[in-house]
């Protein structure tokens, strides 16, 4: 996310503009340093360890952690006869990951002849990241996908009027929101539970993590002004210390909703991220 994926400078729909122009033929390759020590468990064993690993960023992907190889248990992997090219850093190479009980086919690959002009990818190797059980930056396990230490998120409490249209109808009617701003995406609108027409949403049991945010399984379709939405809204009970604020409060796709704000209406956005 943020500086490769939806609104960052790399993305699919930059928000800003450069002096250049990076997405011909292939995007932008941004290679450096993570500060963390991360680690990869299969079948419970530690396949790989590192304080040394590089985070690699690509145009219109989230980024991936390299890892150098003596810091790989290189005797659980056992190479496979499959390949790749990338336009921007050359033949990978893939190896399939044998741990305890444990299968994983094609799980990590490396590039051990990156293109000259390629960021120094060679003697480093990366994994799918649902190929491998846990994955931990320092004592804290993570999910989804690595963190992007560019991505931020702020919540910022608000006075303005914001009104939730669905088919006409108004679902929601607020002016206490709490406004999430979150690095390349929409500013999401959070609203007390009060302020929602509660009667026009229906549980869904969605369920969908965020390594910024955490974990939901409280999301809600909506059926109002002769139409019915499919989890268009989700409310996060607990969330990461880092956006407490959001806790306990509904939230729309503002993709999917006719939203005013301050009695102007907003275009609908296209990214879609919760």
């Amino acid at each position: 996310m943020t500086l490769t994926i939806g609104t960052g400078p790399f993305g699919d729909v930059p928000a800003g503009t450069f002096n250049f122009t990076y997405a011909a033929p292939g995007g932008v390759l941004y290679l450096e340093d993570s500060p963390r020590r991360v680690r990869v468990v299969v079948a419970g064993e530690t396949v790989a360890e590192s304080s040394r690993t590089k985070l690699l960023h690509e145009s219109g992907l989230l980024p991936v952690y390299y890892f150098p190889e003596e810091d790989v248990r290189t005797e659980l992997l056992e190479p496979t006869d499959r390949t790749t090219h990338s336009g921007l850093k050359g033949d990978a190479s893939y190896w399939t990951i044998r741990a305890g009980d444990a299968v994983r086919e094609h799980a990590v690959w490396g590039y051990p002849e990156p293109l000259p002009e390629a960021p120094p990818l060679g003697g480093s190797l990366a994994f799918a990241w649902d190929a491998v059980d846990e994955w931990w930056e320092e004592a804290e396990r993570i999910g989804v996908h690595a963190r992007d230490p560019y991505h931020r998120c702020d919540v910022i409490r608000s006075d303005r009027h914001v009104v939730v249209r669905v088919g006409g109808e108004v679902v929601a009617d607020s002016r206490r929101p709490s406004i999430l701003f979150e690095t390349g995406l929409p500013p999401r609108f959070y609203l007390p539970e009060d302020d929602v027409e509660v009667g026009l949403l229906e549980p869904s049991g969605t369920e969908t993590s965020c390594p910024y945010k955490g974990t939901t399984s409280r999301y809600f379709t909506v059926v109002a002004g002769g139409e019915r939405l499919e989890d268009l809204a989700w409310v996060y009970d607990d969330p990461r210390d880092e956006v407490r604020g959001i806790a306990g409060l509904l939230a729309f796709y503002n993709e999917k909703v006719d939203l005013e704000v301050d009695g102007e209406r907003w275009e609908r956005p296209t990214t879609k991220f919760s």
